[in-house]
């Protein structure tokens, strides 16, 4: 049936084909490494160019039909997950004015990375591992961009979590990557409990995960579906799913410390695509937004005091790359609230040009410093300021006030350690005590019960 489908309609199978590839690369690299004989580095990368490179390319020609078309949503079925009683999921992809233009340009980011990588990563022990991790966070990324309900759009948003956490570790013979990774991954488990209850919620109300019964229309003039409630029930999980992804306040903490991973996977990652996944779930469900301004709203003040932070801490890194993760964050931010404020289209010009922006900034950062060294020597010292800063115009009380806040990262991990992190490992820790004791004293009880012929064991 799926198969007469894609045939008989060349647009659903150039679609499908967002998955296929990626997926098919993966495949191709993994299973020779499980087996113990793995591709040449040369194979490697030019598997995965094929792949992502043939993604762009048929993404690009959907675009063109979906133009000649109005942009008009195209459902391409797949399946269906289950059926119980009046509960059912069901596996569609989308193909729209959203979700095209963001395959074209993640999939051209994807293969840049990978040139980029095929010489970055030579003669690394693990140049393999590296690039299954980018065919599969390729998959995820382009699953869930497409995806037309919001069980297949979870299996994507994992897919990017999965293989986020296992590249920040990807020195793992190094204490702080594994730290750090640890600490990406926990802030993802967290946040993903909102996308779960969303899911939840939308089943509840809909009896299945289906987007088209949240809203209806062409994006970005969707109408909501769904009573003003359940709207903003189901928007404030996802914003909470969002502020992890997007390392926004308060749990931009993990960001900073992902740069312990490979260049390329920066780039990729936490300045292109994964960075703003949590933006594009949020135009997605923009007419839910429509729907619940309260949650706009908060939405407007996340975004704006992020950028206000992350602006204020970058201003003060003494690496390169954090001062980076940090003109990540603020862009986010920015992003967020100009979603909150109600624009459409605008976000996602600004998430494209910025995603290409800041992955070619962080794919050159190595040769900045280089280049900013050999200037230092030609001029026999350090350059010099090059840019004039507003904060000259501050007293100089309050100047140093500001540093020192800055230097200290705003005080949120101090706050979020004592008020959040410090009570649930207290409660946690408590509630393993009652159970070992609960066990011990069941075991007790075991212990004194008479066995069957009477006595006792």
């Amino acid at each position: 049936m799926i198969l007469d489908t894609l045939t008989a309609d060349p647009v659903s199978a150039l679609v499908a084909w967002q998955l296929v590839a990626p997926a098919s690369a993966l495949v191709a690299i993994g299973l020779p490494s499980l087996l113990g004989r793995p591709l040449s580095e040369r194979a490697t990368t030019r598997l995965v160019a094929a792949a992502f490179s043939s993604c762009f390319i048929a993404a690009l020609a959907v675009l063109v039909v979906l133009a000649n078309r109005g942009f008009a949503a195209q459902i391409v079925h797949l399946g269906r997950l289950f059926e119980v009683g009046h509960h059912s999921a069901t596996i569609d992809l989308v193909a729209d004015g959203l979700s095209v233009p963001y395959v074209c340009f993640s999939t051209g980011l994807c293969g840049l990375v990978n040139a980029f990588a095929g010489k970055y990563l030579h003669r690394e022990p693990g140049f393999t591992r590296f690039f299954i991790l980018l065919a599969l966070f390729g998959t995820g990324m382009n699953l869930m961009v497409l995806s037309g309900s919001i069980d297949v759009l979870f299996a994507g948003w994992e897919f990017l979590g999965v293989s986020s956490a296992l590249l920040i570790g990807f020195f793992h013979e190094r204490r702080n990557a594994v730290d750090a990774a640890l600490r990406a991954f926990i802030t993802y488990r967290v946040c993903d409990v909102g996308l779960f209850g969303a899911s939840v919620v939308i089943h509840r109300a809909t009896g299945t995960g289906d987007f088209a019964t949240l809203f209806t229309g062409t994006w970005p003039h969707a109408t909501c579906l769904v009573p003003g409630p359940t709207a903003v029930a189901v928007t404030l999980l996802i914003v909470f799913a969002a502020l992890g992804k997007s390392a926004q306040v308060p749990f931009s903490g993990w960001l900073p410390r992902a740069m312990e991973g490979p260049t390329p996977s920066s780039a990729i990652f936490y300045g292109a695509l994964s960075i703003h996944a949590g933006a594009y779930v949020l135009l997605r469900c923009e007419s839910l937004l429509d729907a619940a301004p309260l949650t706009a709203w908060l939405l407007v003040l996340i975004g704006v005091g992020t950028a206000l932070h992350a602006s204020a801490v970058g201003s003060v890194q003494t690496d390169l790359k954090s001062m980076l993760a940090y003109a990540s964050m603020t862009q986010a931010g920015i992003i967020l609230a100009e979603i909150g404020l109600g624009f459409r289209v605008l976000p996602l010009v600004h998430v494209v040009s910025h995603a290409i922006f800041r992955s070619l900034q962080i794919l050159r950062s190595p040769s900045a410093m280089h280049d900013r060294h050999a200037l230092a020597a030609a001029l026999g010292g350090h350059p010099g300021q090059s840019s004039w800063s507003l904060v000259r115009l501050l007293p100089r009380g309050l100047s140093r006030h500001l540093y020192h806040l800055a230097l200290e990262r705003g005080f949120e991990e101090t706050v979020v350690s004592r008020l959040v992190v410090r009570p649930l490992l207290a409660v946690l820790t408590a509630a393993d005590r009652l159970e070992r004791r609960w066990i011990a004293t069941l075991g007790r009880d075991d212990r004194r019960r008479p066995d069957a012929n009477g006595g006792m064991p």
